[in-house]
Parts: C-alpha cells; structure tokens; sequence
C-alpha cells in the first residue's frame, strides 16, 4: 500500500535507506550534526552525518574529491542560492571530470537545495536558477513536484555516477500525496503526465505543476481539457514525451516560475520549434516570472509570479489563436 507522506518527510525518508542500503553515502551540511539528538546522527554516526564549515566552496570541493575516491556524499546546501558562491565546483569541476578522464572518474555526488521561496523571501531567495545548470554537460538537474517523485528521483540520484543538483521547492514541504512501497525510483530523463487531456498541453515545472493542476480544473468546469505535464528533471530534458502530447493537442502552455529569459520554459520553447512545430496550431505561449527579481511585497509578488488565473488565461489565449488564424 502506498505510503501518505509530506514533501520533505519523503526526501528524509529516501536519504535514509540509501544510507542503510549503502554505507559509501554520507550526508553533511552546514547546519547538520551540530547535536547528537540529529536523526541522522542517532542512526548513522558522525563519521558519516558532519558538519561543515561555512564555506560553500569547500563543502562542495570535499563533496567531489570525496566522490572521487568512492563514496557519495550529499550535500545540505538549504537554499540554492548558496551555490552561487560555489559555482566553479558545481559548473566547471563535478561535470566536466568524468569526460575528461575518458570515463575513468567518476562523480557521484548530490548538491541538495531548496529555492523559489515566495513568501516574502524577497530578491535573494525566491530565486529559480536552475536555468543556469540546464545546458552544462555532464550535470544533471531534478525539480521534483510531490512527495512520489521527490522520493523517487532523490534516490536515482544518489545512485546516480554523475553530480546531480537536487533542488526541492520552499512551497511544497508540507504538501502530502501518497509514495509507492518498496524500493520507488523515478528515472532521470522521463516526464510524468500528472493529468491527460486533449485540448492544450501545459508543461510545468516543480510548484508551477500544483498550480497548472489547479488551473486544468478551472478549465475543465468551462469545458476545456488541459494536458498537464512535469518534466521532472530539467536536464535530462524528455522532449519527446512533450513533442509527443503537442501532437495530440496541437497547443502549448509552459509555466514556470523562474524569469522568462532566465526558464526551462524558453529551453522547453526553442525544443517545440525545433521538433514540434509542424503540429502547432497557435503560437506557444509561456507563463513565467517577469524578468526582474521578486519583490518582498505580497501584492507585487503575485504580480511578478505566474498564478492559476494567469495559466488560465494563457490557455484561453492560445486557444482562441487557433480560432483567429488564417
């Protein structure tokens, strides 16, 4: 029987058994194992649950030469935007080491964050980044969207020989849905249709997946069926399973909560007009951030973030393109 959990209870939950399943997995951050009542410590020791200093250059540095040498650390780096000062390590250094030692190295390390925090978090903190990460080779980036998945795909990537930036949003912590028994692994690369539909596509991203979801409801009370889909991981990109559901509704609606310029849903865009554009029946249209930082104001906030109402619109707008087109 499927187990009920909160967001981040099943990202602890998932750590854990990768812990016990394999004693090569460390976890450390700069705030962890600072008593011995730390859950983790309780269960593991701390040889393999530490403490670090506050420097993310070094957390991470440790994090791939550890890697290096044979176990797979996690790294407890809380919110996303403290990898920018680390940014050598994590673009530059865990990606590029297995290519360039002809596959002899491996880097099997997990940068964990969380990001998009809009609730007052202001410029530095309600930040989605992950569009600087998409196209590095050799990185691979998961943005899971519920409980199920945030499980699944933070145990992949624990396994995975490659570094995998792990970022889990502020706004869904404390949502539940049901987690699989057993040994649930979500595969990197494969998107997940959350609801099917006929009339419109809509592919969404992390929190952004909650809201399209709420939105096809909407919809569907005025008669409008919305396809909803979650990539799941942003690099690797599963085009073909979007290509795929475009074909069937011939419209396109990417959300995202990151700045237009700066969002998968522009990656997601330029990959439809590559491969997909033939079953187009209206212009894509994107509902993201505006291109400025968030605002700590609430009323501003809402105005600068994509909203249920705005994919709403959105959807309208691309259907009734489709009507107007010669």
């Amino acid at each position: 029987m499927p187990r009920e959990m909160m967001f981040a209870e099943a990202i602890a939950v998932a750590i854990t058994e990768e812990m016990q399943r394999d004693s090569n997995v460390v976890f450390y951050g700069q705030n962890m194992a600072m008593t011995d009542r730390d859950p983790f410590v309780r269960k593991f020791g701390k040889d393999r649950v530490r403490i670090t200093p506050i420097s993310e250059t070094a957390e991470l540095g440790i994090a791939i030469g550890a890697a290096m040498s044979g176990l797979r650390p996690i790294v407890e780096l809380y919110m996303s935007e403290f990898m920018l000062v680390a940014f050598d390590e994590v673009i530059n250094e865990a990606p590029r080491l297995r290519y360039m030692s002809g596959g002899q190295v491996k880097v099997p390390t997990v940068f964990k964050a969380g990001f998009g925090f809009a609730a007052g978090w202001a410029g530095q903190h309600s930040n989605c980044i992950y569009g600087m990460m998409m196209g590095v080779p050799g990185l691979k980036v998961a943005l899971p969207s519920n409980a199920a998945d945030a499980y699944g795909l933070m145990k992949s990537a624990i396994r995975d020989d490659n570094p995998v930036v792990y970022l889990h949003h502020y706004m869904l912590m404390l949502d539940k849905s049901p987690v699989p028994d057993g040994d649930y692994l979500v595969p990197f690369g494969v998107a997940d249709v959350k609801r099917a539909g006929k009339d419109v596509t809509i592919v969404a991203t992390a929190w952004m997946v909650k809201k399209s979801l709420a939105a096809a409801e909407m919809l569907a009370k005025e008669g409008i069926s919305a396809e909803v889909i979650d990539p799941r991981t942003v690099a690797p990109l599963d085009v073909e399973t979007i290509v795929k559901s475009v074909k069937k509704t011939g419209h396109l609606v990417l959300v995202d909560q990151a700045p237009r310029h700066a969002s998968a849903a522009i990656v997601i865009a330029g990959e439809i007009a590559d491969q997909g554009f033939q079953y187009l029946k209206a212009p894509v249209k994107m509902v993201t951030a505006l291109d400025t930082s968030v605002p700590y104001s609430e009323p501003m906030e809402s105005f600068v973030l994509p909203s249920e109402a705005k994919i709403v619109a959105a959807v309208k707008s691309v259907l009734t393109a489709q009507a107007t087109v010669v």
